[in-house]
């Protein structure tokens, strides 16, 4: 193999290379996005839908065994029949009851007739039937409480409660209640630096903040002459304004390709170029390290463009363009 061939070869491979790259760039953000949604539903149903359901459930229960739903005793003037059960009038009017498997109680016949024959739609770790409140639990869950109906109403209630929680710590007696509750739990020894640092962060990404971010501007940052994107947040320190006087502001700086980090550094508001760029537009064109530009900021392709001038080689030495000239001009070699 030659060196042509070496060449080709190990071309084809970062071609390889760039493209898997480049799916792996396509297909990683809606793949996280989809695990942080599953992610962020589970520990809702884990923490918040199924203990709810537990109790939502036993409630259910408690009141169908109370009304009528599993007796202790063979009442008076019930109709005994050949299977140890017995008919009777009740609340809801002529019913067969029969013994559950402890032998103590007695259940409606058609209770245990629907859960014996839906007995496929329950998993293993469902609740054994070994007593008639068993009976009630399956079929209060297969009746009224089924994952096609409970879903869509828990999302309903759980998003009218966050509704109505969140205005009513609105007004100035839910937040003072909210203010007085995050003082008593600041003050808890350890507890204090969990919650601390979680209402830091769900501060930041869900509370309304009252500062400019929607206003793009140009910064000569880090140094005289370097251009940079930044957002305005603020109008910066007042003892900064007084001590130049002139109006400053505070700009996040961020960085590539995370633009969610960065600086925040503090200039003459003199000093800045608005940009007629959206938040988002800058945002992507620092994700992409400068190569998506918004259509309104793209130079025309066709656009002459000037030669941009050549380093010169003087004796072993590379000389900027511009650079001193300390020799006149001879032979030189174009870097």
């Amino acid at each position: 193999m030659n060196d042509h061939d070496d060449i080709d070869h190990a071309s084809r491979s970062v071609s390889v290379r760039n493209i898997l790259v480049r799916g792996l760039g396509v297909v990683l953000p809606p793949l996280l996005t989809i695990l942080v949604l599953i992610w962020a539903w589970k520990t809702i149903e884990t923490y918040v839908l199924r203990p709810t359901e537990w109790v939502v459930q036993e409630g259910l229960v408690l009141g169908a065994e109370y009304f009528d739903g599993t007796l202790t005793e063979i009442p008076d003037g019930a109709v005994p029949e050949a299977d140890g059960g017995f008919s009777t009038y009740t609340l809801f009017g002529y019913s067969k009851y029969v013994p559950d498997p402890t032998g103590r109680r007695y259940l409606p016949k058609e209770i245990v007739d629907t859960v014996h024959e839906n007995a496929d739609q329950f998993t293993a770790d469902a609740k054994p039937l070994v007593s008639a409140n068993a009976y009630w639990h399956r079929y209060i869950q297969l009746s009224w409480m089924q994952r096609k109906y409970v879903v869509p109403v828990f999302l309903i209630v759980f998003l009218t409660v966050l509704y109505f929680m969140g205005r009513l710590f609105t007004f100035r007696l839910g937040r003072w209640f909210f203010r007085g509750f995050d003082s008593a739990i600041l003050r808890i020894p350890f507890v204090n630096k969990v919650y601390g640092g979680v209402k830091q962060v769900t501060d930041f990404a869900f509370s309304e903040r009252e500062i400019e971010f929607n206003n793009v501007v140009a910064v000569q940052y880090p140094s005289k002459g370097i251009w940079s994107l930044g957002f305005v947040t603020g109008n910066s320190i007042r003892q900064l304004r007084d001590a130049t006087g002139e109006e400053m502001m505070s700009v996040l700086m961020p960085t590539s390709p995370m633009p969610m980090t960065g600086f925040t550094v503090t200039v003459r508001r003199s000093d800045t170029i608005d940009i007629d760029m959206t938040v988002d537009e800058a945002i992507q064109f620092v994700v992409s390290c400068g190569v998506v530009v918004p259509p309104n900021q793209r130079l025309n392709g066709t656009q002459e463009r000037k030669p941009r001038p050549a380093g010169k080689l003087r004796d072993g030495a590379v000389i900027l363009p511009g650079g001193p000239q300390t020799e006149p001009s001879g032979d030189h070699s174009t870097v």
